[in-house]
């Protein structure tokens, strides 16, 4: 693509945020149907349930989501029962936060239809396409970072 003739459909920041979009739309639908949770509700739960207990700052850092954001999920699932703080014994400034039971519940319930969502999503693709889409993304992900 020339200077002189940048088109925006071809631009690659472009495609990839509205293809992230078209998929969060997709995501955030199924999720706010069925657990009344928003995205970045969900990508927060995702993360705990991956990875235990986390601090706030933890949680932006692997999610790359805004503080802010990362934020009011965390209040939210707070207010819902899905989440709760635990001290940190390594600062007392911060706190960790956990799944509840009712969490935990909640996230072995959208894990399956997270995998159908992404399976849907991937159907066009062959096994090996896939593998390197998958590839691709995690190397353009990193010459970003």
């Amino acid at each position: 693509m020339s200077n002189d003739q940048f088109r925006l459909a071809e631009f690659l920041p472009y495609q990839l945020s509205i293809a992230s979009n078209a998929v969060s739309n997709r995501i955030a639908r199924a999720y706010h149907d069925a657990f009344g949770l928003k995205v970045t509700e969900w990508r927060v739960m995702a993360m705990l349930g991956d990875a235990g207990a986390l601090t706030q700052r933890e949680l932006t850092a692997k999610t790359l989501m805004d503080k802010v954001a990362v934020n009011r999920a965390c209040k939210v699932l707070e207010q819902r029962d899905l989440a709760m703080r635990l001290p940190n014994s390594k600062d007392g400034r911060s706190h960790h936060l956990e799944l509840t039971g009712a969490g935990h519940a909640m996230h072995a319930q959208i894990v399956p239809m997270a995998r159908e969502i992404e399976a849907k999503l991937l159907e066009p693709l062959s096994a090996k396409q896939q593998e390197m889409f998958r590839m691709l993304l995690d190397q353009i992900r990193e010459q970003a970072s």
